[in-house]
């Protein structure tokens, strides 16, 4: 009776540390689809980067009295630059987002003080390369808002799994910690830049 009772009890630890590693196994595999998902942000994101100071380079020859919004684009590029890759380093880690997005955001200001004082330089508004440099700017914004649309889901799914019992328990015990979403708070923000040379 006692080996009966022992065998059972043997039986029960083993379902329940199979149960506790499933658990820990599927909390591994959604954090590490939120950071996949943060990557493709990552690679878009530098896309941007990439392109802005060919932008602001083709402007300079038409520019030539507004270097202080030229200054301003690289600098507001810089620091998103180097927040990004704050961000990069620890996906989902809510201080790290949190200065993505302020430096994404005085980014996006900019360039669209950029974009609409460049209206002013009729040459420059026909310059084929900067035609050129613009779609593919707007092509990669559009790759920007698709790719932070999927690591939000896989955020959700992750931060879902991780709050819910019996999960959370496991959770916890691993430090699993909470991830932060990509989201722009500001209204005017989570619109794509508006470039037009028309």
């Amino acid at each position: 009776m006692a080996l009966t009772i022992l065998i059972i009890l043997l039986i029960m630890m083993g379902l329940l540390a199979f149960f506790l590693i499933s658990m820990y196994n599927r909390l591994v595999k959604l954090r590490e689809r939120f950071r996949n998902a943060f990557a493709q942000i990552d690679v878009q994101l530098k896309r941007r980067y990439d392109l802005i100071p060919n932008l602001v380079e083709i402007a300079k020859g038409y520019m030539k009295h507004e270097r202080e919004t030229l200054e301003a684009v690289i600098q507001a590029r810089n620091q998103a630059s180097q927040a990004e890759k704050k961000a990069a380093a620890n996906p989902g880690d809510p201080e790290a987002m949190k200065g993505l997005l302020g430096a994404e955001a005085a980014l996006t200001g900019t360039m669209g003080r950029f974009f609409a004082l460049s209206e002013s330089y009729p040459d420059l508004k026909a310059n084929e390369n900067m035609l050129s440099l613009q779609e593919e700017l707007s092509t990669t914004e559009n790759r920007v808002a698709f790719a932070r649309q999927a690591y939000n889901d896989a955020v959700m799914q992750y931060n879902t799994a991780r709050e819910t019992v019996p999960t959370n328990i496991v959770a916890n015990a691993f430090n699993f910690s909470r991830a932060e979403l990509f989201e722009i708070e500001i209204e005017s923000e989570r619109e794509a830049p508006k470039i037009s040379f028309d």
